[in-house]
């Protein structure tokens, strides 16, 4: 018999949520020892949760700056660090390891709105105008 995926648990949802606020936190007072993290502008857009809460996927963005790939190294050495602030903020019996990714969602949809209100497109999307009908 074949299980369903129903999606994260609630647990799921809100241990990540709280570590998303924590993580956010953190980047936002930029307290830290190694200065291209201490420059950096980092929002994390979402945190993932494995079933067993062993394992968080962040995601993170740098809003108005498309190239948060570049930051991805520099988190995953900070990771252990960032990880024991999470295990001081969130009580867990176990902490999560902290696996970061880039989220382009937001350039994505810059992009997208920027390619609607083109004139070609605009006017593609624009409701004809109905034609006499001949009686």
């Amino acid at each position: 018999m074949k299980k369903r995926d129903h999606g994260p648990t609630q647990r799921q949802l809100r241990v990540a949520e709280e570590i998303r606020h924590v993580l956010a936190g953190l980047f936002e007072r930029r307290d830290f020892r190694d200065p291209e993290l201490a420059e950096a502008q980092i929002t994390v857009t979402e945190v993932r949760l494995t079933p067993d809460l062993k394992h968080a996927q962040v995601y993170v963005a740098r809003l108005g700056r498309p190239d948060v790939d570049l930051l991805l190294p520099v988190l995953t050495r900070a990771a252990p660090f960032l990880r024991g602030q999470v295990a001081r903020a969130v009580q867990l019996r176990y902490t999560p390891d902290l696996h970061f990714h880039p989220d382009h969602a937001l350039e994505y949809a810059v992009k997208i709105d920027r390619l609607m209100h083109q004139p070609e497109v605009a006017r593609d999307l624009e409701k004809p105008t109905e034609a006499p009908t001949p009686e």
